[in-house]
């Protein structure tokens, strides 16, 4: 990988659920953190909140990635996140080494910020996914 991009901070690690009921007392007993209030991402098909750098991840409907990642799976790792300062920037770096992307331009998700995802036949089977915090 260009080493621009070496060393990313982690951002965050998803979980895929079916309902937040279940999991987010487990993890604020087992982390003593709090969970964020649920946020809807429209533009992805899912609610998700946070417990420290857990993000919950929730399909709204049964016709989205998050859905068809639950009804081929089950609930469990969806991706992991790195934090990058430019996600367009990036993208470019990561395609121009033969890495495919999810969409063509980075995508609006959870508290606004610009994200991509670098589809998982490129990394060997793990969804990665790019935020840019602003």
């Amino acid at each position: 990988m260009d080493s621009r991009l070496n060393d990313l901070p982690l951002d965050h690690v998803a979980v895929a659920v079916r309902s937040f009921t279940d999991t987010l007392p487990v993890l604020e007993r087992l982390t003593g953190a709090r969970a964020s209030a649920p946020e809807r991402v429209p533009a992805q098909g899912v609610e998700v909140c946070f417990v420290g750098r857990v993000e919950l991840i929730r399909p709204l409907d049964g016709n989205n990635g998050v859905a068809r990642f639950i009804d081929r799976r089950g609930p469990g790792l969806h991706h992991v996140a790195y934090r990058v300062e430019d996600v367009g920037a990036a993208m470019t770096a990561l395609e121009s080494e033969g890495y495919e992307f999810t969409s063509a331009r980075p995508m609006t998700g959870a508290g606004g910020h610009r994200i991509a995802f670098v589809h998982p036949r490129s990394t060997g089977g793990l969804l990665v996914e790019l935020v840019e915090r602003g």
